[in-house]
């Protein structure tokens, strides 16, 4: 049996790890929740052309911002988050911090998204 959590690294520090069980999910939420660290959840699906599309992008913003946690769940194998954080399009950024949710961005919105990871961050 595989590896419930895989880390994929682009450069230096930046890394977003991808969560594959709801065990490890709930574990790293439950975490979160008693952190300041700012969480940025990649809601994300292997079949998205748009989800693939900004990945490269998602990975820069884990190097720029190596003090935010960096999470790519993929809805096909974790449903119940998805269903949780209420996600019906692709890709849905969920930024959380001390476990709750600051702001949502739905679909490729780079721009967006860089400056809400700054204005969220600390």
């Amino acid at each position: 049996m595989g590896a419930q959590v895989s880390t994929q690294q682009r450069s230096d520090d930046g890394k977003v790890s991808s969560v594959h069980s709801m065990h490890n999910w709930n574990t790293r939420f439950q975490r979160s929740r008693t952190s300041n660290k700012l969480m940025v959840i990649d809601f994300s699906v292997v079949w998205c052309r748009p989800c693939k599309f900004i990945e490269p992008a998602v990975h820069d913003f884990a190097v720029e911002f190596s003090d935010v946690d960096f999470v790519k769940i993929d809805i096909d194998e974790l449903p119940d988050v998805a269903r949780d954080f209420e996600v019906q399009v692709m890709p849905t950024f969920v930024l959380v911090k001390n476990g709750k949710e600051r702001e949502r961005i739905v679909g490729v919105k780079t721009d967006e998204l860089h400056r809400m990871i700054e204005k969220h961050r600390f």
